[in-house]
């Protein structure tokens, strides 16, 4: 957390990093992210399997915010469907039919699964007729257990003539990669086989990290370089590669871990008596 001392020394009354998405304008965008957004708009509308995965505080949810707020401010017809289970390992087939019939109509969902099947075809049939499409999007996916995830097919198999009625978006941690691995759970395969996995990668240079900054910082009226330098942005970049056993170095600067680090040099820059977080200051953590 910032500290008193730093809001005062840099000029701010808010938390850059706290509540800083509330419009696509907040949204960093990369090459990579900017392609991933509209891939999940293309699968949204067209009846993809597709499921996003990266590591925890890597941007997944902001993406999908992103492609749903851009759905909505350009008017498309799309229904989007969120089951609202917390614990998704208890996230069942049935479950997910009481979400697309309470998100797609006003009707109460019926008592057996078979009814609910015929219920849910119905609506997404009559929806469809109107000019919608429908998809189906679940955070935390890497707990779905096999059984559940191996079904999801059957929804994605509802069709209106040639077109597919639901289209299915998961968005789960790196560990979801092992789930979507065929020679581990074989009895999914005919998801797996079927699934586009899209990755979030990090952003890897002191460029992207500080292009990243502008952003949050803008939001509070003030210039990037008067908080933290160019050299300082190229210093977390560094900080924050990693190197395996074998010597591969890789990067780790995730917008979670960017944003704890600038917090840290910040503190540490008013600490220090230093005009702004530059290299040194961030050498210094």
């Amino acid at each position: 957390m910032l500290n008193l001392k730093t809001f005062k020394k840099f000029g701010i009354t808010a938390d850059p990093f706290t509540g800083d998405v509330v419009k696509a304008d907040d949204v960093y965008l990369t090459d990579e992210t900017r392609f991933i957004a509209e891939y999940l708009l293309q699968a949204a509308k067209a009846g993809g399997m597709v499921t996003l995965v990266g590591e925890s505080g890597s941007g997944k949810t902001t993406i999908r915010r992103y492609a749903i707020d851009r759905m909505e401010r350009e008017g498309q017809k799309v229904r989007v469907i969120i089951p609202r289970t917390i614990d998704k390992t208890r996230l069942t087939t049935s479950s997910i039919c009481d979400a697309i019939i309470r998100d797609c109509s006003s009707e109460t969902p019926k008592r057996t699964l078979e009814a609910k099947a015929r219920q849910i075809e119905k609506i997404l049939a009559n929806s469809s007729h109107a000019g919608y499409s429908h998809v189906l999007m679940i955070e935390e996916a890497h707990d779905l257990t096999i059984n559940t995830l191996k079904y999801l097919k059957r929804f994605w198999e509802l069709e209106d003539g040639y077109k597919k009625l639901l289209s299915i978006v998961l968005v789960g941690q790196i560990e979801m990669k092992n789930k979507l691995d065929e020679s581990k759970n074989w009895e999914a395969r005919e998801v797996i086989r079927r699934m586009e996995i899209l990755e979030l990668s990090p952003l890897g240079s002191g460029r992207e990290i500080a292009d990243y900054l502008d952003i949050k910082f803008k939001r509070l009226g003030k210039k990037r370089k008067e908080i933290i330098s160019d050299s300082g942005c190229e210093a977390i970049a560094v900080r924050l590669r990693k190197q395996t056993r074998t010597e591969v170095v890789y990067s780790v600067a995730y917008p979670l871990l960017i944003n704890n680090w600038t917090r840290k040099a910040m503190n540490l820059a008013v600490e220090l008596g230093a005009e702004l977080v530059d290299a040194e200051v961030v050498n210094a953590l």
